[in-house]
């Protein structure tokens, strides 16, 4: 007597089908499980006693050996609880319904026989379909999520009594088709909370930066003394960003389950991730025993700031560069390989010294060599990276308590930029690509520089030196500026103002 079901292992982008195979056989009354399992699926067999308890189903009096291939594979997961549970009632005859190859069960089951929610339903759902998988049986905790995914079939599982009657042609469980992903955006009904651009007093160059910096994606730097607005700065560039699509919502919300506690919730904002420099270097980049997604995956489709960034480890700082170029990170460690998406807009900021006060009217009790070591914390190569440099200058006091903050302009702003996405996502055919993430090929293809702005450029790149990085980067910056002022063409105009924003903070001499 034995029968065989199938659920999912998924880590990061990756994954399996895991066939749950279960034998039973005439000695003592045991549940063992093999195939490499964790604790947490070790206990299951706990679980799975008290759930058929509860739920008055009869649990076969034999030695249930359940089977988790492949074998060689890490199973760390609660979510093999349904699938085992049903194996053990088809190996027993109690089910009548056929069990088929295009079918999974995903849900963690608890002692009174109610499913509980798992960690990164989107993501098994989606490999599931990837891998043929038409049909799935989960909790019901997690159909909110799971009805993001297109083009799937669930089962929402309240307790292991109501699935035995349907695995039993008794009372069938409503099914639910997501067609092409139930989510509806409410982008009319955005309420914009938290600090706004209209509330920065002054700082017309860096608000600029930050207008740029939304409408195309690029990342930002800014270099000023304390209290200048830098950190306001940072925390009002969400305000006129536009609301995420469909398919972003999905990428947000998945990454965010397989991390927080509140791993069952919908993420419909763009994140706004800020860690402090005291952060650990696996919480910022991702890892640990699970491999999850740290601050820099959990970004993605937002913004990462990093106040003070001098301040941070250096590793965590050198750690950035690829997500900056390729908009993944790769996770290495013995036991496993993970690429988790890192597509975010960076926002940093920095004084010009330790003491915040070199080269401003203030003193600054700082030495010469103390200003370079403290500006080159920011190593030359993540410097490049950033497309957008702006200094943030002190504001006259008598202008702090003036009644001058005009929503207007915000909601101007945010119309410019909610025009120039839809015209990169028409430029690119697709609605999350944007202008910091053209190719080469695509800057050849699709920046259409005027070819005197194109001589023009090429003399100034090599009076500044500018790497072939900064160059393309450049013209990155100058593609949405010419967006933003409905140029179909890139003039000398748009690529001065970019290579303005690309001027580096000034290095003291020893």
């Amino acid at each position: 007597m034995s029968a065989s079901v199938h659920s999912i292992i998924a880590t990061g982008t990756r994954g399996t089908i895991v066939d749950i195979e279960c034998h039973l056989s005439n000695n003592l009354p045991n549940i063992v499980i093999v195939g490499f399992a964790n604790k947490a699926v070790d206990e299951a067999r706990e679980r799975i006693r008290g759930a058929f308890a509860t739920s008055h189903i009869m649990l076969p009096r034999k030695r249930i050996t359940v089977n988790l291939a492949p074998a060689d594979i890490p199973k760390a997961d609660s979510g093999f609880d349904l699938a085992i549970a049903v194996a053990i009632l088809a190996a027993d005859d109690q089910v009548t319904v056929a069990l088929n190859k295009t079918q999974a069960f995903i849900g963690e089951l608890g002692l009174d026989g109610n499913t509980r929610a798992v960690r990164g339903i989107i993501g098994k759902l989606v490999l599931g379909r990837a891998k043929g998988i038409t049909t799935f049986f989960i909790s019901k905790a997690n159909l909110k999520q799971a009805q993001l995914v297109p083009k799937v079939t669930l089962v929402p599982v309240e307790n292991l009594g109501q699935l035995h009657a349907h695995l039993n042609l008794g009372i069938p469980i409503t099914l639910v088709r997501t067609g092409s992903g139930k989510y509806q955006a409410r982008a009319n009904q955005k309420q914009i909370t938290g600090v706004q651009l209209s509330e920065v007093v002054g700082q017309a160059h860096a608000k600029r930066a930050l207008e740029i910096a939304a409408a195309g994606g690029h990342n930002v730097f800014f270099n000023g003394p304390p209290g200048t607005g830098k950190s306001m700065l940072a925390k009002a560039l969400p305000s006129v960003l536009p609301p995420l699509n469909r398919e972003e919502v999905l990428e947000v919300t998945h990454l965010h389950s397989l991390a927080s506690y509140d791993y069952d919730q919908i993420v419909t904002e763009r994140p706004f991730r800020t860690p402090h420099h005291t952060a650990s270097h696996v919480s910022i980049t991702g890892g640990g025993s699970r491999l999850r997604p740290g601050e820099i995956s959990l970004a993605h489709r937002g913004v990462l700031f990093f106040d003070e960034m001098p301040e941070f480890k250096q590793e965590t700082l050198e750690a950035l560069r690829q997500p900056l170029e390729d908009r993944v990170i790769n996770i290495a460690r013995i036991q496993d390989t993970v690429k988790y998406p890192a597509n975010f807009i960076l926002v940093a900021t920095a004084n010009p010294c330790p003491c915040g006060y070199h080269g401003t009217d203030k003193a600054c009790e700082c030495s010469n060599r103390q200003v370079v070591q403290y500006q080159n914390r920011t190593s030359g190569p993540i410097l490049d990276r950033i497309d957008l440099y702006s200094n943030v200058h002190e504001i006259d006091h008598g202008k702090l308590l003036a009644q001058n903050v005009k929503p207007r302009s915000d909601s101007a702003i945010r119309n410019r930029i909610a025009r120039v996405r839809k015209l990169q996502a028409k430029r690119f055919g697709d609605s999350s690509k944007l202008n910091t993430d053209m190719s080469n090929l695509d800057i050849k293809q699709l920046a259409h520089l005027e070819t005197a702005a194109i001589n023009w450029f090429n003399e100034a790149a090599s009076k500044y030196n500018l790497s072939a990085r900064a160059y393309m980067r450049t013209i990155k910056v100058a593609r949405t500026i010419a967006d933003l002022a409905n140029s179909s063409t890139i003039s000398q105009d748009h690529l001065a103002e970019a290579l303005n924003f690309r001027y580096k903070p000034p290095r003291s001499q020893s």
